[in-house]
């Protein structure tokens, strides 16, 4: 107990005998005092006392998927920002194969006290996911909202890009390029963000090439949200004559770029690729990725100002807010070949 009384009054940069008042709940304290005593438990990773636990009213937990993917550092980043600006702390949890689950994290962080929870790409845009556990949470009284995944199932505000508009607007560009046989490399079906990608480049590439949803089906390829499950989805599309590849994120465009170099083919002479994010140091690539930007800034400051609306008291619709991406072009998308070019 000694030993740690001493941890926290350093991290707190206050006496042991401040450090002991606070814990015990002995008053003559002052307020800014403890709050620094409770923080200090917080960043030790220490539990606080029971009846102190009501005093974080100024921690809102974040939790993310993972932190490979740049976009999920740069959201965490506005986030946490737009928190610290009104005067909250943000506390990130991040899930890891084999570590805590989303459900978990959720426990933790009601165990803190936070006020209130903000989730991106959880279990919610999962479409074979029990949506039972958001009902749960809003029963203990704590607020939350919602990034990429809409299911109206769960009675609580949701930030999204508009995805279906991201495919339009991706398949307009390659088609204004003269390609004509465009593929879709995307994550699995179950998510809600794949299925409104899929809708969006289906519908584009009946309006722009006429195609048909068997047709274009044929250009759809699942995998995983990673630079090798983009290098595996692209692979098989060049195989079946793409010219063009449209990725559901940078990561799997990066895997994208390299799969049509190991078929000896260049980017973007004989295969145009299109990323999803705009994630950060992503324009520095070799080439330069063209990409659609998710708009992260207006989604963050949104989520935020939700969150802290229902904290207050007021309800924000349950309903979704819908951010219109934006088509970013660089180097890594150019006219179409004159003819199709098989694997080397």
């Amino acid at each position: 107990m000694t030993a740690r009384l001493a941890d926290i009054a350093a991290q707190a940069g206050v006496s042991e005998a401040t450090v002991s008042r606070v814990l015990n709940g002995k008053p003559g304290v002052a307020a800014g005092t403890r709050e620094s005593v409770l923080a200090a438990l917080d960043v030790l990773g220490y539990e606080r006392p029971v009846r102190l636990r009501q005093r974080s009213a100024g921690l809102v937990g974040l939790i993310t998927p993972e932190l490979d993917n740049p976009i999920f550092p740069a959201l965490a980043q506005v986030i946490g920002q737009a928190l610290t600006r009104q005067g909250y702390t943000p506390v990130l949890a991040t899930q890891t194969p084999g570590g805590s689950t989303e459900d978990e994290l959720t426990e933790m962080l009601v165990d803190r006290g936070v006020s209130g929870i903000i989730f991106v790409s959880g279990l919610h845009a999962d479409t074979t996911a029990d949506m039972g556990r958001y009902e749960q949470l809003r029963g203990q009284g704590v607020p939350y909202v919602l990034i990429n995944g809409f299911s109206d199932k769960v009675r609580a505000p949701f930030v999204s890009p508009d995805d279906r508009a991201a495919m339009q607007l991706a398949v307009t560009h390659l088609t204004a390029l003269g390609h004509s046989r465009i593929g879709l490399a995307v994550g699995p079906k179950r998510f809600v963000p794949v299925l409104r990608k899929i809708e969006g480049f289906r519908l584009a590439m009946k309006e722009r090439l006429g195609l048909q949803e068997a047709e274009a089906e044929e250009l759809i390829q699942h995998s995983l949200y990673t630079l090798e499950g983009g290098q595996a989805a692209a692979a098989a599309l060049i195989g079946r004559g793409c010219t063009a590849v449209v990725c559901a994120s940078d990561m799997m465009a990066l895997g994208a770029i390299r799969a049509a170099r190991q078929q000896g083919l260049r980017v973007p002479q004989d295969v145009s690729v299109v990323g999803f994010d705009d994630s950060p140091l992503i324009a520095f690539t070799d080439p330069p990725l063209t990409t659609i930007r998710q708009p992260v800034q207006a989604m963050g400051q949104a989520a935020v100002r939700t969150l802290l609306e229902e904290i207050g008291g007021t309800p924000a619709p349950h309903s979704e807010f819908v951010f219109l991406p934006e088509l970013v072009v660089r180097g890594s998308t150019a006219s179409g070949p004159g003819q199709r070019r098989g694997p080397a």
